[in-house]
């Protein structure tokens, strides 16, 4: 299993959108994100901690390999 970075939630975010999440609400520095029936909360932070982008990958469906390749093409 690769590691995942360390990153943002800004950028976790835009890597979401570009796997056709929607961000359906923002409440203080929580962050609804939904595809479909599946929707995850970002926390809006300056620094995630590993678990916690996990644990969010997790609850929105997407496996780390698939996140970390599309965090990848950020450039």
């Amino acid at each position: 299993m690769p590691k995942l970075p360390v990153v943002s939630g800004t950028e976790v975010v835009q890597a979401l959108q570009r796997l056709g999440f929607t961000l359906v609400r923002q409440r203080g520095s929580h962050i609804v994100m939904r595809r479909g029936s599946s929707g995850c909360v970002v926390p809006n932070h300056r620094e995630l901690k590993i678990g916690t982008l996990a644990g969010l990958l997790k609850q929105a469906g997407v496996s780390q390999e698939l996140f970390i390749d599309t965090y990848n093409l950020r450039d």
